[in-house]
């Protein structure tokens, strides 16, 4: 059985260390992200053009996500990197004009300078992921006085969240705009935009990339409150190539509680509107220090794949775990089985609707087609890959082959559920009117079909024509003539 569901596993220095890229990768990666939150320029072109190399030299294609860092929203530094102790009634203050590297028991500094204005008395911060939860008293200044609601250790440079949202940080830094040029650099297949507000830093980020030569798609991260309203998060939707469930900081701001369900309400949404979707941030979280995961992770990761994902990530797991390896297979085995549930193979998608365009009434033609008749695959002749996505929406069994011989749209389709990239040298074909042979051959080749298998084909009149889609054909393998 063929895995469906794809996995994005972030690099960093655990797969840098001698043989752990190429063992992850052969473990079943189809995607890997790169975090510009940490490394160097010439280390993340370094680990891009691995990843490259490797999928060349194994006749494969692994897409490349890269990562833009967002608004730091961070306290600043202790004194001598001390870490402090806070109790339950404790009071702390957060100073904007404090020394970045002078806080101690009483007060630290922060990055975001404008925090004393954007929060009043009552709002609740949540500091390091939900560790550290401050009531605000009043703000003086530049001063934002709190009493301690929930106690720990706090260091260096942590995060800081609102609860229920508002804080008006841009979603592009200008750390950003540059590793844009260094995506362009890479030609990464996705840009993934951090704390996406509303549709325009969307917008902003694609005007952006079109600017520095890149076709990358956009990956909203949705973590914050805000986005979540119905008609932001409709724009934000529209607006991206697909959207990323990051459930730390969007946990954090609207509560843990209220994440499943709006995990599920995500996902919903992503693929009624013909949008990848990702889950991602703590799925196989014990598994940075253990080689097995807790009960609890295989339940949500099975839970994400039956609700419809197309993918799921794993992030300190493979960039900074002790088992790497361990991880991506466990993500693997775990998808596999939830896939082998009825539930992940039935598709409502679209019953009462009609459809807008022909390439897309071909898409879901042949998704019905392949599903009633039996078929073993469903080819898709494509050059953007949007065929492909169409066909992706529709929850089923049944393998979707993107063949193409444009390789930027054969990596992009490694994040699309149940896609899988098959490279087709167009200019082998004498007619394009009659390709179905060289289909059969290459993937008969590649052991997708054998003897007797139904294939379902989507093709268009001209080779380079995108949205050109307008012909299904159903092929039997072995047959005399195609």
């Amino acid at each position: 059985m063929i895995r469906r569901t794809k996995i994005l596993a972030t690099l960093g220095p655990a797969t840098d260390r001698p043989g752990v890229l190429d063992s992850i990768l052969k473990a079943g990666v189809n995607v890997v992200r790169i975090n510009f939150s940490h490394g160097s320029e010439e280390e993340h072109l370094g680990r891009v053009k691995a990843v490259r190399d490797w999928a060349e030299a194994n006749d494969t294609y692994i897409g490349v996500l890269m990562d833009l860092q967002g608004p730091k929203i961070r306290i600043a530094s202790f004194k001598d990197g001390i870490k402090i102790t806070l109790n339950n009634g404790d009071s702390f203050t957060l100073d904007a004009e404090k020394d970045q590297l002078s806080g101690d028991q009483a007060s630290v500094g922060i990055a975001y300078k404008t925090l004393p204005q954007e929060v009043k008395p009552g709002n609740i911060l949540i500091l390091d992921d939900g560790k550290i939860v401050l009531e605000v008293s009043d703000i003086k200044g530049s001063k934002i006085n709190t009493t301690v609601i929930q106690g720990g250790v706090l260091s260096d440079k942590k995060g800081i969240n609102l609860r229920g949202g508002g804080l008006t940080a841009n979603a592009l830094t200008e750390k950003d705009k540059k590793d844009i040029l260094i995506a362009a650099k890479a030609r990464a297949d996705y840009v993934a935009l951090s704390f996406p507000i509303s549709g325009d830093d969307v917008r902003e980020t694609k005007e952006l990339l079109v600017k520095a030569n890149c076709e990358a798609g956009v990956i909203s991260k949705i973590e914050r409150a805000e986005s979540l309203e119905e008609g932001t998060i409709q724009d934000i939707i529209n607006e991206s190539a697909g959207i990323m469930v990051a459930r730390g900081d969007l946990g954090v701001e609207i509560g843990d509680a209220q994440l499943p369900a709006q995990q599920k309400r995500l996902i919903q949404m992503a693929r009624a509107n013909d949008r990848i979707v990702i889950t991602a941030t703590q799925m196989l979280e014990s598994m940075i220090d253990n080689p097995i995961p807790t009960r609890a992770e295989v339940f949500d990761v099975a839970n994400a794949v039956l609700d419809g994902t197309d993918a799921v990530m794993l992030s300190a797991e493979t960039a900074a775990g002790n088992f790497p390896e361990n991880s991506v297979r466990t993500m693997a085995e775990v998808c596999l089985e939830a896939e082998k549930n009825p539930i992940a193979k039935e598709s409502h998608h679209r019953l009462n609707e009609s459809f807008e365009y022909v390439d897309e009434t071909i898409a879901m033609s042949a998704m019905y087609a392949a599903n009633h008749l039996g078929a073993k695959v469903v080819a898709s002749l494509t050059q953007t890959g949007k065929t492909a996505m169409w066909m992706s929406r529709i929850s089923s069994g049944i393998s979707i082959y993107a063949m193409s011989d444009n390789i930027q749209t054969l990596r992009k389709v490694t994040l699309y559920r149940g896609v899988y990239p098959c490279g087709i040298d167009k200019d082998t074909c004498s007619d394009w009117s009659d390709v179905n042979q060289t289909v059969i051959n290459t993937l008969t080749k590649k052991s997708v079909v054998e003897e007797g298998d139904l294939v379902v084909l989507t093709k268009g009149e001209y080779k380079d024509k995108s949205g050109g889609t307008n012909m299904m054909k159903i092929l039997r393998v072995g047959d005399a003539n195609y």
